[in-house]
């Protein structure tokens, strides 16, 4: 089965703020902005700045569940949000989809959005010269593949244990590396 992402989840722009944000260590929001997620699409809340916002609406909170997609710049990736975050907000440029139906799991959109085919499909949307941007329109027209749940968490189980299969041959390779120039250096400096 396919659906658009409009009618599998709701698609929000962060919010905009009118000025440049003053920062609070006491203030009773955090603010998620594009530089709190990783290369790995990892959101770390432990350095999320803090604002005072008094009249923050529910509406606007993020949620556990909810993914935070970057409209900006060279990857229009996702991240999901795992845990609870408490008053916290999502600043704009980017964009917060949240699921409106029990068919489509948050892990494995994440997953779907995030891959090599759907990121081009969305980088042909894009809008801009000197920075790419996809819009709202062209977000919630994306054509998503909605296997049944199952084998959505199979499939994410399976692209997360082939990432991380991945995170360990460069490690390996960055070791094997280092041993052979050592050898190679102990050779150099032996020999005369």
């Amino acid at each position: 089965m396919k659906a658009l992402l409009q009618d599998i989840a709701e698609v929000r722009m962060g919010y905009s703020f009118r000025s440049r944000l003053e920062v609070d260590a006491e203030g009773d929001v955090a603010v998620i902005q594009m530089k709190d997620i990783d290369d790995s699409n990892l959101l770390h809340p432990e350095g999320l700045a803090r604002i005072q916002m008094p009249d923050l609406k529910d509406r606007h909170i993020v949620q556990e569940g909810d993914l935070l997609f970057r409209s900006r710049g060279e990857s229009n990736s996702v991240s999901l949000v795992a845990g609870s975050l408490g008053r916290t907000v999502l600043a704009a440029p980017m964009m917060l989809i949240r699921l409106k139906v029990d068919l489509v799991g948050p892990a494995y959109l994440q997953w779907f959005i995030n891959q090599p085919g759907t990121q081009a499909a969305l980088a042909s949307q894009a809008a801009g010269t000197a920075v790419k941007m996809i819009g709202k329109a062209a977000l919630e027209q994306l054509e998503v593949a909605v296997p049944p749940l199952d084998d959505q968490r199979r499939i994410v189980e399976i692209g997360q244990l082939a990432a991380h299969e991945a995170q360990l041959m460069r490690e390996l390779m960055g070791r094997r590396k280092a041993l052979i120039e050592g050898i190679l250096m102990r050779k150099a400096q032996g020999a005369r």
